[in-house]
């Protein structure tokens, strides 16, 4: 049976009270322990001569105009993503033509992305559209894997005075993708356990190009093995 209402708040106020008593609390602040000192940044080699130029060309600042692919009203939604892998192949034939090039695979299947064939051989994935540029309109991110190797090459695609530019270019082992405002963040998995690559490209008005401007290694949590790096690490660069 349910105390009447003046029990029931008598009660509460009994519990309240003793509850008080027994922690103690007073409502007074108490010291949260030691707080750990400070320490400035320290700079190593002080006399140490600056490198003129980049030990590494990571390509941050290149584009290229996609040739043999047109872009009917300006509208990238209208370009046939296929069409623009097919490009590429044919303006790289060392990478996909031929026995020993090392993507063959892809411009062997890329065939089965037409209309008749085996859509489960494609190697390009599905196309996404946002504006990574800030003008307005849509760009393209393209994906397509690069067989026989376990890499898959993540393209962005904007149009530049009617014409299809590429302004992104990264091959990896990709464990996932995302977008998130003008950048697109790759995750790629690591030989460590618990652990994994992570690199953002971010849209440059200046440049006119998407630069790399996170390159991270970071504790995911996850008690999987990875598999090693397709491609050589680069060095990290300098967050933005």
């Amino acid at each position: 049976m349910p105390f009447p209402r003046p029990l029931r708040t008598t009660t509460l106020v009994a519990l309240l009270l003793a509850t008080a008593v027994a922690c103690g609390d007073t409502g007074a602040l108490h010291a949260a322990g030691a707080t750990p000192t400070a320490t400035s940044p320290a700079k190593l080699w002080p006399n140490l001569a600056p490198a003129a130029s980049p030990a590494y060309d990571f390509d941050e600042a290149d584009t290229e105009i996609v040739q043999g692919v047109t872009v009917p009203g300006d509208d990238i939604r209208k370009v046939d993503p296929i069409a623009v892998v097919r490009a590429e192949i044919a303006a790289n034939p060392s990478d996909y033509v031929g026995s020993r090039a090392p993507y063959r695979g892809t411009a062997e299947r890329i065939d089965d992305c037409a209309k008749g064939g085996d859509r489960s051989r494609c190697p390009v994935l599905k196309p996404y559209y946002r504006d990574l540029t800030g003008d307005g309109h849509d760009d393209l991110t393209l994906g397509f894997r690069l067989l026989p190797t376990k890499m898959t090459a993540v393209r962005v695609y904007t149009v530049e005075k009617h014409r299809l530019v590429q302004v992104m270019a990264n091959d990896d082992a990709v464990s996932g993708v995302e977008l998130a405002g003008r950048s697109v963040i790759i995750r790629s998995p690591s030989e460590l356990a618990g652990y994994e690559y992570r690199v953002q490209w971010t849209w440059d008005a200046e440049q006119k190009a998407m630069l790399l401007t996170h390159d991270e290694f970071l504790r995911t949590g996850s008690r999987k093995h990875g598999v090693r790096r397709a491609t050589p690490a680069p060095v990290p660069s300098a967050t933005s």
